[in-house]
């Protein structure tokens, strides 16, 4: 069965791991799908009239992860990622990914049976994400030990402009939610509505963002 996720309206808020604005959001789990691991993941989404905020929270004991740039390929580490596809009568979703190193990557994908992304154009101002990444337990470098870790983002629906508008209360867009972890030889998957599997594009799947 398709999970829901209801998103709650909130102010426009300062990003930070204590902000108050959190507690209004119930921790979905995002859970394990192929792999060796069980490490405790959830996920927590607000939205504003300006844009989704997202909250990852994961356990982990290192960083598996090296890609110390915006736009690289952070999937090939450890990363938590959102997917957002507010047209069921288009192909086309948005892809945001956040590794624990505090390095994103933002994508436009086209996914017609085979599929590529596009990074933004003019990133900047008003269309540009906010977001942080907190390691427990350790340091925030690639391959330190720790607890776990924590990120979360701002996406200004402006950086969707051409695809949706602005949604408001009532409105469902398709979504998913996952992460990969590398800490065994054979990588682990989460995702928030198992249906989708550990192939992550598989967008028909994806679960139901309720605006609440």
């Amino acid at each position: 069965m398709q999970r829901t996720l209801t998103a709650l309206p909130t102010g426009d808020f300062a990003l930070s791991p204590r902000a108050p604005q959190w507690s209004k959001a119930l921790p979905q789990t995002v859970e394990p799908v192929s792999g060796p691991l069980s490490y405790r993941t959830t996920v927590q989404v607000l939205y504003s009239p300006t844009g989704l905020y997202l909250r990852f929270c994961c356990e982990d004991r290192r960083l598996s992860c090296s890609c110390l740039k915006n736009m690289g390929s952070l999937y090939t580490g450890d990363v938590a990622e959102a997917f957002f596809w507010p047209r069921e009568d288009l192909p086309v979703y948005f892809e945001y990914e956040l590794s624990p190193l505090n390095k994103e990557l933002c994508l436009l994908v086209c996914n017609t049976g085979s599929y590529y992304g596009w990074t933004p154009f003019e990133y900047q101002g008003r269309r540009r994400t906010r977001h942080y990444a907190k390691v427990a337990g350790g340091e925030q470098a690639p391959f330190a030990g720790c607890t776990g870790w924590e990120c979360g983002a701002f996406i200004p629906f402006a950086l969707l402009e051409g695809l949706c508008p602005p949604p408001k209360a009532g409105d469902r867009w398709r979504a998913g939610f996952f992460r990969i972890d590398y800490d065994e030889e054979q990588p682990t998957h989460f995702a928030w509505d198992p249906d989708t599997g550990k192939e992550f594009h598989q967008f028909r799947r994806f679960g139901t963002l309720l605006f609440g």
